[in-house]
């Protein structure tokens, strides 16, 4: 009879600390979903940013078989 007493405590303990463990890392979560949910990264640069990207304008001037090999040269 004692022994099974030691397993239904040694039972809860586990059970304490997984479930104090699974709160935790919930909150932990939710905290990091917060912190980043207000983090715009899509708004313009300030400073003295300049554009880097040369897009093709003249669409005519290549063929889709160039722009096929530019892309896989490329790798974009």
């Amino acid at each position: 009879m004692v022994s099974f007493f030691k397993l239904v405590i040694q039972t809860l303990k586990v059970f304490i600390l997984f479930t104090g463990c699974t709160i935790l890392f919930y909150y932990g979560i939710m905290y990091l979903n917060e912190e980043y949910q207000n983090y715009h990264r899509y708004d313009e640069p300030e400073g003295a940013a300049i554009k880097v990207s040369n897009a093709v304008k003249n669409e005519e001037s290549s063929s889709w078989y160039e722009r096929l090999i530019l892309f896989y040269l490329n790798g974009e």
